[in-house]
């Protein structure tokens, strides 16, 4: 994981969470779920792995539907943030802090499912992660997991590109300003075909490309205005990438 962002959550986890008051539901993205995707299916008694959970609110939706789940995330902000909900759930997931890269806890072959959403901009490596997740997984085991769309790249007020689509790599933002530890961050842009050429190097069979379309967008609801979203820019664009994929 990128350290700028690892050590930017350690300092922010708590006011992100307060924040965001993300709900205890398996949320691809921007007004998308499971319950309207339906691309994983009954996981009651199944091994899942969410790695980059974060305060694990999709882990716990897993877990209340009977899923044994196991969460991973770099910073211990964010799992300490996690196993207090957890607690107040009510629900018992196994946590380990570890880079997405290195999923060393985590025995071979041990996993039904590895889910991830909306966390692997902050991976440096991103083939390493994909082939850890497919180490971790079971012959067939399944793989589904979410980016921001790597096309989302539009001023949600101008509607207009803020880069070119082909510039990717790592970016970091605050260095120029200070060199205080947790202020600056970084996020790593790919294509969509970064993604995936990625996921068939490590192994894995792509089953389903999902690229939500959520119109009509309504312009009243704070959703379809978060993290430099409009509702004007996503009833044009995709904001969110979605691959379902099995271990080949």
């Amino acid at each position: 994981m990128a350290n700028e962002a690892h050590l930017w959550w350690e300092k922010h986890a708590r006011q992100y969470q307060a924040m965001a008051q993300l709900p205890i539901d398996i949320v691809y993205g921007v007004q998308v779920n499971e319950d309207k995707l339906q691309l994983i299916g009954p996981v009651a008694g199944k091994h899942l792995l969410e790695i980059g959970c974060g305060g694990a609110q999709c882990g716990m939706a897993f877990a209340l539907q009977g899923a044994i789940v196991t969460g991973v995330d770099i910073a211990a902000a964010q799992l300490e943030f996690a196993q207090e909900l957890a607690e107040r759930q009510g629900v018992a997931i196994t946590f380990h802090q570890c880079d997405m890269t290195d999923l060393s806890p985590i025995a071979s072959d041990s996993q039904d499912i590895v889910f991830s959403a909306i966390a692997f901009h902050y991976v440096d490596d991103i083939l390493a992660c994909f082939r850890e997740a497919h180490r971790v997984l079971k012959a067939n085991g399944l793989f589904v997991w979410s980016v921001g769309h790597p096309c989302a790249i539009v001023d949600g007020e101008t509607l207009l590109p803020t880069r070119s689509y082909f510039d990717t790599g790592k970016i970091v933002k605050g260095a120029e300003v200070s060199d205080e530890v947790g202020f600056a961050f970084a996020e790593n842009h790919r294509t969509v075909g970064d993604y995936l050429n990625a996921l068939v190097e490590a192994g894995f069979r792509v089953e389903r490309i999902v690229e939500p379309d959520i119109r009509p967008v309504d312009p009243k609801d704070p959703k379809n205005w978060q993290w430099g979203s409009t509702p004007q820019s996503l009833e044009l664009f995709p904001a969110t990438l979605i691959v379902k994929s099995r271990k080949a």
